[in-house]
């Protein structure tokens, strides 16, 4: 299904207000606003609909938590025969990869090359070799392996075979996971256990009920709209991902695939703040630096574009939640971290504090252990401990960056805009809708911090610089 597949521009659809954008926090008078000609503006300033709209977020009374355990170098024009998608890249968000290995498109780290290549998308049954690591990371055995772990009640740790040589490269870089976040990973969690009991008491509370496929459609519409981008990006609803979405070039446009047991009411919209609202505009901006390859990257010095990618697109995903945990994130890098030193069936039973659910804890186990044969061994693949690491830097750098700017620049980190903006092509460029009111978008991000049980102190304590 594609929603509005006319393939539109952004100046198609709205020739009359470029360089004419202006951010204000609301309150300051005219005189007082700091222009930011390069960016569009909004089509509207709705907030979402799990929050209050038109509504400002009182923040809460100190929440109850648990303690916790000179010259600039020459700008390269895109190549006349790059693809119109080939700025795009997976997000990391989502490590998902359907179950039937249906319809599938190339699939890319969003802190890879900056560019794929325009990719031929064969359908299954077709022999094709595959480039994406995550497809390549996930075992060829694993319902097989699933059902030996669950007959055995939870004392097998599963053998996985792969179908693809996973380089070695790879494995290295991500052999080693970090404790640093560990203690505020647990006390997320915890602050979550001691207000609602359970995660899936939490869901239920908050999450709203499951969407239908014409509710899904109505909301992705609006926020299409809200963003400018109707027609540029296929939707796909699915049945067969494991995880909530996942973003991908299909036919070279990009392709965002929706889990419909997994779309909720109040949390959609996050979803779409995150994929769409971050990793798509952030690419789309990207795509017309100077810095769009990875040679230009290079001669800029720039930093990883992780962990500051797949932090902001996580902050978006709660950004309007009444309570806006950070509980996915934490118990990932939780998993990781305990998955280092653990076998598997020592790590699924350990989890059990935190996932009562044992499918849902099989998978979170699969994918800290992804990339190992032997899971009786201990070890990890480190990559999901991006998401704890992204938030907390970005949290407490947030009173000093200038997140319209971070947008607009592309993806890089947010300690290269200062570097970077006097370079960047800024005529123009995108910018989420809900970034528009500043005001109202920094009281979120401390209404995150509050939620978490985590504060200024502790933060500038754990990043000092």
């Amino acid at each position: 299904m594609v929603l509005d597949s006319r393939p539109r521009s952004y100046r198609q659809q709205r020739p009359d207000v470029f360089g004419t954008g202006l951010l204000q926090r609301k309150g300051e008078k005219k005189k007082e606003l700091r222009p930011y000609p390069f960016l569009s503006p909004s089509l509207s300033l709705e907030s979402d609909s799990s929050s209050n709209q038109g509504q400002r977020v009182s923040l809460p009374s100190k929440a109850k938590c648990l303690p916790n355990l000179d010259s600039r170098p020459p700008s390269t024009p895109l190549p006349a025969s790059q693809s119109p998608c080939s700025w795009m890249r997976r997000s990391e968000s989502i490590c998902a990869v359907n179950r039937r290995d249906r319809v599938r498109g190339q699939i890319r780290s969003a802190s890879s090359l900056p560019h794929i290549p325009k990719a031929k998308v064969e359908r299954a049954g077709n022999n094709r070799k595959s480039p994406c690591l995550l497809v390549a990371l996930r075992p060829v055995n694993i319902e097989k392996e699933k059902e030996r772990f669950f007959q055995s009640s939870f004392t097998y740790n599963p053998q996985f075979e792969y179908g693809e040589p996973i380089p070695e490269t790879v494995l290295e870089k991500y052999r080693d996971a970090s404790q640093q976040f560990l203690s505020q990973a647990i006390g997320i969690m915890n602050a979550v256990l001691e207000k609602y009991g359970t995660y899936e008491s939490f869901e239920a509370t908050n999450g709203g009920k499951l969407l239908t496929k014409s509710q899904i459609w109505s909301i992705i519409r609006k926020y299409m709209q809200k963003e400018g981008c109707s027609g540029e990006v296929v939707i796909e609803l699915t049945e067969d991902l494991l995880s909530q979405a996942v973003m991908m070039v299909e036919n070279s446009r990009p392709t965002l695939a929706i889990n419909l047991s997994g779309a909720r009411q109040n949390w959609l919209e996050g979803m779409l703040r995150h994929e769409i609202g971050t990793h798509y505009i952030r690419g789309v901006n990207n795509a017309r630096q100077p810095w769009y390859s990875l040679e230009g990257r290079k001669q800029y010095g720039l930093k990883p574009a992780n962990p500051t990618e797949e932090g902001l697109a996580s902050l978006h995903s709660v950004l309007f939640r009444k309570q806006p945990f950070l509980w996915r994130a934490a118990l990932l890098y939780y998993t990781i971290a305990q998955a280092s030193h653990m076998a598997f069936s020592e790590l699924f039973q350990d989890l059990e504090r935190y996932v009562q659910d044992a499918s849902v804890r099989w998978e979170y186990c699969v994918r800290a252990k992804r990339g190992q044969v032997d899971t009786s061994q201990p070890g990890c693949f480190s990559k999901d401990q991006v998401y704890l690491d992204g938030i907390l830097r970005i949290l407490r750098h947030r009173q000093s960056i200038d997140f319209p700017l971070l947008a607009a620049l592309g993806k890089v980190s947010y300690e290269d805009v200062e570097q970077l903006k006097a370079f960047g092509v800024l005529e123009n460029a995108r910018i989420p809708h809900f970034m528009q009111d500043l005001e109202r978008y920094m009281q979120q991000l401390d209404h995150i911090v509050a939620t978490n049980c985590l504060s200024d102190q502790e933060l500038e304590m754990l990043l000092p610089a």
